[in-house]
């Protein structure tokens, strides 16, 4: 790995946990608002992004998971998931706008993981908590695709790292 590719890694992470530590009431629970998942839309612009948001995450979920080391496995392994999902689908849509909407879509079906991991943990519903999770993370990804919209114009998201 090149030192900008780590570097520019180390900093995606260090900001995904920032984000989510300054939101923490909001980021975990059977209705997440972790608006640091917004960073999940960096791999349509270049799939080197992967490792920092994939770190963030565990850190992230290493400080702050109130539901213990379950979430080491199903927070990261979702994350890991959906990314390849979204690099794998996005490879053939041109336009970014499009990507983050295949992305979009990514996160908030395989929600179901998290469903998963608070049925077996807290004891929640599976089908509400997914559907309550599909939706806070349908919310924070689709508000993310103007504001990564506008970072792009700004920074060439594809070329930084």
């Amino acid at each position: 790995m090149k030192t900008r590719t780590l570097a520019v890694s180390g900093i995606v992470g260090a900001l995904y946990v920032a984000v989510t530590i300054v939101l923490a009431p909001f980021s975990f629970g059977n209705l997440q608002f972790r608006l640091a998942e917004v960073f999940n839309h960096l791999v349509v612009f270049n799939k080197k992004y992967f490792a920092g948001i994939v770190v963030g995450v565990f850190v992230s979920n290493l400080l702050l998971s109130n539901v213990g080391p379950l979430d080491l496995v199903f927070g990261v392994g979702h994350t890991i998931i959906s990314l390849s999902l979204t690099i794998f689908l996005a490879r053939k849509v041109t336009s970014p706008v499009k990507r983050m909407m295949v992305s979009t879509a990514v996160f908030t079906c395989t929600m179901g993981i998290i469903a998963w991991q608070l049925q077996l943990v807290l004891g929640f519903p599976f089908w509400i908590t997914w559907g309550y999770l599909a939706i806070s993370e349908f919310v924070v990804m689709a508000i993310g695709i103007p504001l990564m919209s506008a970072l792009n114009k700004r920074l060439p998201l594809s070329k930084m790292i």
